[in-house]
Order: C-alpha cells, then sequence, then structure tokens
C-alpha cells in the first residue's frame, strides 16, 4: 500500500507523453498561457506573479474544486492505490504546476495524503 491517498503531476505536453493517470486535465487550449507575457515567460508557478495570473484566470478556480471532486468520486470506490491525476500545459512551468499545488492543497484541506510532483517545471523555457 502507498503512503499517499492521490498523486499529482504536473507537466508539459511539449516535453514528452503526459505521465499515466486515472485523471488527465489539459490546460492547454481554454486557459490563458502566462508564457505569452514577456515578464513572465522565464518565471515559474514558484513565482508569486504566475500564481496570481494562473489563479485570477476565469475557470481555474472553479476546475480546481472540480477535479477535486473528480478525485473523491475515484476514492469512493474500490480502491487498488492512489489516485493519480497528470495536469499539463504547454511546457510544465506556468499553469501545470500551479493548478497542481492548488488541487494539493484543496485536497490536503480535506485529509487526503498527497504527492505532488512537477515533471518538467525545471526544464528550460520552450522558445515558441
Amino acid at each position: 500500500m502507498s503512503d499517499f491517498d492521490v498523486e499529482i503531476v504536473s507537466f508539459g505536453y511539449l516535453h514528452g507523453e503526459p505521465p499515466a493517470a486515472h485523471l488527465t486535465i489539459d490546460l492547454r487550449h481554454h486557459f490563458r498561457d502566462p508564457h505569452v507575457s514577456p515578464d513572465l515567460r522565464y518565471m515559474t508557478g514558484e513565482d508569486a506573479p504566475v500564481r496570481v495570473a494562473v489563479m485570477n484566470t476565469p475557470g481555474i478556480p472553479e476546475l480546481v474544486t472540480a477535479t477535486a471532486r473528480a478525485v473523491a468520486a475515484f476514492r469512493s470506490g474500490p480502491t487498488a492505490g492512489p489516485v493519480v491525476v497528470a495536469d499539463g500545459c504547454a511546457g510544465g512551468r506556468h499553469r501545470a504546476p500551479v493548478f497542481a499545488y492548488h488541487l494539493a492543497v484543496h485536497l490536503r484541506a480535506v485529509g487526503l495524503t498527497v504527492r505532488l510532483e512537477h515533471r518538467d517545471l525545471a526544464k528550460p523555457v520552450v522558445e515558441r
């Protein structure tokens, strides 16, 4: 048995295939990319201006809440281990890690243990 209830992996689609997961959230097409802002491009989800920009994006807070409800639904069945959530954006440095962090906070607040991994956060900015 695992030491955590939920595993969350943020990633960038431009750095490879999505990780295997029960739920995969694709943040690329419906939510503004902080990468387009020269002031935010070389920052990551660990920087406050990026966190603010992502969490002020319409729909992101609601998607965090909805994903937490989906995790609860998965956990309500007979479980064979942690629920794995993968969330991805283009480069894995902005939207995905912020979303993953806030999802982890939400899940921990209801008593779940969470393992959080940012697969591509430290990779170089994809120039596009």
